[in-house]
């Protein structure tokens, strides 16, 4: 990417970045240990000055970056044109600062972890005023609904700075094995997060873990299962379906914190019943509703015929 020396003028999107983050996201395919080495010792420049990785960017900074060589392997993946068509016909709103994308069941938010292609992998393969999008929140590989990505620094931050002091709402729909009590309106308990064998993620009840509420409404009822809504108060890892599984409802389809037994019988749906249904960031004027998907409807009509 860089064969020569190359300089670059920060604009007001990147105001107020630290250095070290700014180069981590520009410079996809160098190892962050080599980006800090660059930093340490004094190959990148800002305005013809050495600095330290914490050290904030200012509008009209100019960087001056030398010659690097990215690995072979970090290369841009090919996007199916099917995949992306799919997503553009999914996007629920945009505008000059975000976009919001119904993202379908199975598609993860990005890549890693064995995923080679996620959402924002694509979404930057919409074209070139897309290049630079980021995720401002992430969502399951298997759970659907509103995804918002950000076209801008800036408003990224602001994003995670409300996001951070609790002033998002974002509501789910949820179906779950069992019949939910309407008495049961809210969770409290503490999700510790951990490794599994495979590397993945698994979290679990634990006094160490961080403190993580839930709020819930039944909606429906069929015969075996309960259609909840649920609002987080708290973001945390698998937070619904930790919960609603240390309670005895797990939610259906769910192959990691569910009970096979009980999922064979909804296998036809091939879909984990979670559904990002609301987010609202009321400071920025972010409303966003990804309508419910016809398997929630499907499944309850389907459940009363066993």
């Amino acid at each position: 990417m860089f064969n020569k020396v190359k300089k670059i003028k920060i604009s007001e999107d990147f105001d107020g970045q630290r250095i070290d983050n700014f180069l981590i996201n520009l410079l996809k395919g160098i190892p962050k240990s080599k980006i800090y080495s660059i930093i340490r010792r004094g190959e990148i420049r800002v305005d013809g000055s050495r600095k330290k990785p914490s050290y904030k960017l200012i509008k009209g900074n100019e960087i001056r970056i030398p010659p690097l060589e990215f690995d072979e392997r970090s290369k841009p993946k090919f996007i199916p044109e099917n995949l992306i068509n799919s997503l553009k016909s999914k996007i629920i709103y945009e505008n000059d600062d975000f976009l919001a994308i119904n993202k379908p069941c199975g598609v993860a938010s990005h890549g890693g972890s064995g995923i080679k292609i996620g959402l924002i992998e694509s979404v930057r393969n919409f074209g070139r005023n897309y290049r630079d999008c980021k995720l401002v929140h992430r969502l399951d590989k298997e759970t659907s609904g509103c995804q918002i990505i950000s076209k801008k620094q800036q408003f990224l931050r602001k994003c995670n700075e409300e996001i951070r002091l609790g002033r998002s709402f974002k509501e789910y729909l949820v179906i779950v094995h069992g019949e939910w009590s309407k008495n049961k309106k809210k969770i409290s308990s503490n999700l510790l997060k951990t490794k599994n064998l495979k590397g993945e993620n698994y979290v679990y009840e634990n006094p160490e873990g961080k403190e993580s509420i839930s709020k819930f409404r039944v909606l429906m009822q069929s015969r075996n299962l309960s259609k909840l809504s649920c609002n987080i108060i708290t973001g945390r890892t698998h937070q619904i379906r930790v919960q609603t599984s240390s309670e005895g409802f797990s939610i259906v389809g769910d192959s990691k914190y569910g009970r096979r037994e009980l999922n064979k019988k909804y296998n036809q749906f091939h879909r984990m019943f979670l559904h990002s249904y609301k987010l609202k960031i009321p400071n920025l004027n972010v409303s966003i509703e990804a309508k419910e998907p016809n398997e929630f409807k499907k499944i309850l009509k389907f459940d009363e015929t066993l």
